[in-house]
């Protein structure tokens, strides 16, 4: 009996893929235009975000500066 659970739990790989590619069929893929779109609102947010934490930090870095805890 324990030989036929452990053959029933085995790993298929042919059965994996034949399973992605099922469910790689059901996916709806964006256009040209949505990518792009897409792309140019990631690229803009990450923009925002990266002067965000650069101003966060130097005002930070001022402020333990002009106190004496950083040397800067």
């Amino acid at each position: 009996m324990a030989g036929t659970a452990a053959t029933r739990n085995r790993f298929s790989l042919v059965k994996f893929l034949r399973e992605v590619r099922s469910e790689m069929r059901k996916v709806t893929w964006l256009n040209r235009d949505e990518l792009k779109t897409y792309t140019w609102v990631v690229i803009f947010i990450v923009a925002i975000v990266a002067v965000f934490i650069g101003a966060a930090d130097w005002v930070f870095a001022k402020l333990l500066g002009a106190l004496g805890i950083l040397g800067v």
